[in-house]
């Protein structure tokens, strides 16, 4: 009789441990590709999270997010996707163009929601913006077009500047096209313009002497993920060199950076994470129309202006969001 409870009881605690198995591996799993390193990406991260609870999806509670973490090194991003892709993740969420790349040659039947800066249309992402076909879709930030702004308000902050330095990570899927654009709009302006190139933490090092020795007056800082996870770096060689730069995100500016023109890197990072859930819950990412951002940031450091010399326009401090003083 005692031995037939046991065996009953033991059944019974194999079926609930068996179900609890089962529930766990039941959850959806996220796999998060990243270009840079999670240290500078973790607000991004926490905007992508804040967007997938709109959705009903809670880290831990329903939903798991894996990470790979290509620490700026571009070519790992290939295996890393790989390896997403072979623990049979539910969706892939990526943080940038040659990880959204790397994703999506990694799989075809894979949904992979990415937050980009290059035409998604033109880099081979998405077939069209309405309509992207196939496993992608996402937000872009619409870099190429933004970088051309700060181009004029560079030059309306620095006037007398004649020689302008851009900085691209080549590789950056999108580096040959914004160096093409920003050629195109210095020639017209009769303004002469060098470029760098920074790919690892040295290079930008070696970067800002060669803008030096190139006697650049002025620096457009390219969108990139790994530049972006250098930011520290980057403003405090400016102010080293006492070189006026221009970036795209206010998080440079909130470093000590003079000036920076963009859209809410955070704001694109949740719609990101609602992409994800709607798909968790369903969804086909052909039928998520592609995002733009529709409010754009101008943020002036009137610190780093005055030690620099500088007199910001009143034209451009009337249309700052924000001023920093």
């Amino acid at each position: 009789m005692h031995r037939r409870r046991f065996i009953a009881s033991l059944g019974s605690a194999i079926a609930l441990t068996c179900v609890a198995a089962a529930q766990q591996k039941a959850l959806p799993v996220i796999g998060f590709l990243g270009n840079a390193s999670p240290g500078p990406f973790a607000p991004f991260v926490a905007a992508f999270h804040r967007g997938l609870s709109e959705t009903g999806y809670a880290e831990g509670q329903n939903v798991v997010t894996e990470y790979g973490w290509a620490e700026g090194r571009y070519d790992r991003l290939p295996a890393l996707a790989a390896e997403l892709v072979g623990r049979k993740v539910d969706v892939i969420a990526t943080s940038a163009d040659a990880s959204a790349l790397a994703a999506k040659n990694a799989t075809s039947t894979i949904p992979i929601v990415f937050v980009n800066g290059s035409d998604p249309v033109e880099i081979g992402l998405v077939v069209s913006f309405a309509r992207p076909g196939g496993n992608l879709t996402g937000v872009s930030i619409m870099t190429g077009e933004l970088m051309l702004k700060r181009l004029e308000l560079l030059s309306e902050v620095v006037p007398q500047a004649r020689v302008i330095a851009l900085l691209v990570n080549p590789n950056n899927a999108g580096a040959e096209r914004t160096i093409k654009d920003v050629q195109e709009v210095c020639r017209a302006k009769g303004v002469q313009l060098q470029i760098v190139k920074a790919g690892t933490e040295s290079d930008i090092d070696v970067a800002f002497t060669s803008l030096i020795q190139l006697q650049a007056s002025a620096l457009l800082v390219g969108s990139d993920p790994f530049l972006f996870s250098r930011r520290e770096q980057l403003v405090a060689l400016a102010a080293r060199h006492a070189v006026p730069a221009i970036y795209e995100w206010r998080e440079f500016a909130a470093a000590g950076g003079l000036i920076s023109y963009g859209t809410s890197l955070a704001e694109m990072y949740r719609q990101a994470g609602v992409y994800v859930g709607r798909i968790l819950a369903g969804a086909k990412p052909t039928d998520l129309p592609v995002q733009r951002p529709t409010r754009f940031e101008l943020v002036v450091n009137l610190n780093t202006a005055k030690a620099l010399g500088l007199t910001v326009p009143p034209s451009i401090l009337d249309l700052a969001d924000e001023v920093i003083e």
